[in-house]
């Protein structure tokens, strides 16, 4: 198999759309969500996202990177105001129009009517959740992070709310994303379906690996 190998000098020679498809996409399958917020004047706002992480579960804890804020960030400004917005997975049959929110709509139009996404609304939650989505997570703002390094944010949230369908909760409490038609991508555009090659025992130093 021939190979190419590239050093510092000849990533940051990259054109600049280049270099970053090619070093978004060098990190591997990401999470894909889309963001649901809404502002305090009552417009509501969603944005997809692949860049979630788990930070840990107690408290229910989760990250995700915003861009540096070069441009208007409708989905950061939201968050930052009112400490609250939703998460939502996205299935196969609407990641185009998830693909769709990535576009810079003006600050007045709700991305919801732009791409004919559902917004639901849950009684005592003021952001809206994305009534296509099978897996919804509200979340509270709890901590925001500068990186200098490039400019980027890290925003680090708690899980407060949760709703899944039951039959993808197994009995551990493994959560069956595949069950959930949850889809993934890679790089900036290229979005996947799952399929699980096996669930494997906890791992311990005098056992070899099994199957669950």
């Amino acid at each position: 198999m021939s190979r190419l190998e590239y050093r510092s000098k000849d990533i940051l020679a990259f054109e600049q759309r280049y270099r970053a498809m090619f070093i978004n996409s060098l990190g591997g399958f990401k999470s894909l969500s889309l963001i649901g917020t809404r502002s305090r004047s009552g417009q509501s706002n969603l944005a997809v996202f692949n860049s979630f992480f788990h930070v840990g579960a107690n408290p229910p804890l989760f990250g995700f990177i915003v861009r540096p804020d070069s441009v208007d960030r409708h989905t950061l400004n939201i968050i930052l105001s009112t400490r609250i917005f939703t998460v939502n997975h996205v299935r196969e049959e609407f990641y185009q129009a998830a693909h769709q929110t990535s576009a810079r709509y003006p600050e007045n139009v709700s991305e919801f009517d732009a791409t004919v996404l559902t917004e639901e609304n849950i009684p005592g939650f003021y952001a809206p959740f994305v009534a296509e989505s099978y897996v919804k997570i509200g979340a509270s703002f709890r901590q925001k992070m500068d990186i200098e390094l490039n400019g980027t944010i890290m925003i680090l949230a708690e899980i407060t709310y949760i709703s899944i369908p039951e039959d993808i909760l197994m009995p551990d409490g493994f959560v069956d994303l595949e069950k959930a038609g949850t889809i993934t991508c890679a790089g900036l555009d290229s979005y996947h379906r799952t399929k699980r090659i096996a669930r494997l025992a906890y791992a311990k130093p005098d056992t070899k690996p099994g199957l669950l």
